[in-house]
């Protein structure tokens, strides 16, 4: 099989990958362990609510469901005899140190630009996860590097990506048993992928039963060459000219109803920079690239603005973006002091101690934080 025509070292595709065995550090949590039932999608699900029952129980973000719950909750390992594990209560002290440490609105956005920040991986929900890793294993030359499965709690995690977790941006996959198709909705945009060279990288696609929805050429309003692919559940992915890329999962585009808005949350509240902002009027759209690092070298979100559209429907399908920090506590009261939504206060997660914070943007687009050290041990 041949590779894809990507940063030397991270372009082999995988036909079958063996599954390296996880840590049980890396307990996986969810609702159902916590006495809700497995999620099953309502009637209509066109226009779920901010916190519907899938929201609480479907995200699996190394066991950060439990980020959604009001309330500490009693876990346990199904019908194993290992101990039932408790919520740990909040670490008051921590969070009341975190809340003081902030003179003025200037110290936390200065605090917030200086923390070691990186993006993790992004999650998402598939029908078929077998199908999706196949194809974007044959077709996306990812590889395939760790999977689990949770038969008790009746679902099943994979990340892949083109290099090691601990300094790639990589995607987590989430299926969830009995559930084979999820609604994407029009607010999420796409994925972005850099390659050298976008039209050999298509054809390989194409001989590999890919989809392909905008042949290559310049992007509107640009000279970078471009390309659009869709996998089996209908995600889409840019692929995008730019050889020798260290970083080639390189996007997440989302769609806001304010762009300006939006801009100044993640700089303020996330600590991100604005690295570049393009206008194009011809075709009545701006975007805006932000992160943590160059676009050429670090993952970037990409934030869209269509002229006159102020509100997107979300789906059910796309969860959430992980960030790395160095203190979630921090880090959760710049995002309240800059007017955030925090729905998940900092703290350690049952059973793995992971702290963790959980934020939504002005658009209801969700991001957790996560401590870099307790990430670090996830992987070991």
């Amino acid at each position: 099989m041949r590779a894809l025509p990507m940063a030397a070292g991270r372009a082999a595709a995988v036909a079958a990958c063996a599954s390296p065995a996880v840590p049980r550090r890396s307990l996986l949590l969810s609702t159902a362990a916590a006495g809700e039932p497995p999620y099953r999608p309502p009637a209509d699900s066109s226009s779920p609510s901010k916190f519907s029952r899938f929201d609480r129980s479907a995200v699996r973000l190394l066991g950060w469901t439990a980020a959604l719950q009001p309330e500490p909750v009693r876990l346990s390992r199904g019908a194993s005899a290992a101990p039932k594990l408790r919520a740990s209560p909040p670490d008051a002290a921590q969070a009341a140190t975190a809340a003081a440490a902030f003179g003025s609105k200037e110290e936390a956005f200065a605090w917030a630009k200086s923390d070691n920040r990186r993006l993790l991986h992004v999650v998402y929900r598939v029908g078929d996860i077998d199908r999706t890793i196949k194809f974007y294993t044959e077709c996306l030359g990812m590889k395939l590097l760790r999977k689990r499965d949770i038969p008790e709690e009746k679902y099943t995690n994979a990340f892949l990506g083109y290099g090691a977790e601990d300094n790639h941006f990589v995607v987590e996959l989430t299926y969830n048993y009995g559930v084979d198709k999820y609604d994407i909705g029009a607010g999420f945009g796409h994925f972005g992928i850099a390659v050298d060279d976008v039209a050999k990288t298509v054809e390989l696609i194409r001989a590999k039963g890919g989809k392909v929805t905008r042949e290559p050429g310049p992007v509107k309003g640009g000279k970078t060459v471009i390309a659009f692919v869709e996998d089996p559940d209908g995600y889409k992915f840019e692929i995008l000219e730019r050889p020798g890329t260290p970083e080639p999962l390189c996007q997440v585009m989302l769609r806001v109803g304010d762009l300006d808005r939006a801009i100044s949350f993640y700089e303020k509240a996330c600590g991100m920079e604005l690295l570049r902002k393009r206008d194009n009027p011809e075709y009545k759209y701006t975007v805006a690239m932000m992160g943590y690092g160059p676009e050429d070298k670090n993952a970037v979100l990409e934030l869209t603005y269509n002229y006159g559209v102020t509100e997107y429907d979300k789906g059910n399908a796309y969860a959430q973006i992980a960030i790395g920090t160095d203190d979630v506590y921090k880090t959760a009261e710049v995002v309240k002091l800059f007017g955030g939504q925090v729905v998940r206060e900092p703290g350690p997660l049952p059973g793995i101690n992971t702290k963790i914070t959980s934020i939504l943007d002005p658009d209801g687009w969700k991001s957790v934080f996560v401590d870099n050290i307790d990430f670090a041990k996830e992987l070991e």
